[in-house]
């Protein structure tokens, strides 16, 4: 069986500026744990979870210091923020 995924990204301005800001080593990662997400929400190095419920906010991992945060609405992921993690 043949499971196809039409999740598309978009991100906001805090996304992008936080992402533009990061070292480039973190950019990539941040762009390998996207594509990790574009195919597979529950992709085992994502550790992807919901992080505020009330709001529908997920939180997704980057590295073991760095998280993003997104929704989900429809089909489509919105990109948040980049924070980094205690």
């Amino acid at each position: 069986m043949l499971i196809a995924n039409f999740m598309k990204i978009y991100s906001t301005e805090c996304f992008v500026k936080k992402y533009k800001n990061l070292p480039q080593h973190l950019q990539k990662r941040t762009d390998k744990s996207l594509n990790f997400l574009l195919k597979n929400l529950l992709h085992p190095s994502l550790r992807a979870k919901k992080y505020d419920e009330t709001r529908g906010i997920w939180q997704a991992r980057i590295d073991q210091k760095y998280r993003f945060y997104f929704l989900i609405e429809k089909d489509n992921y919105i990109l948040l923020d980049i924070k980094r993690h205690k």
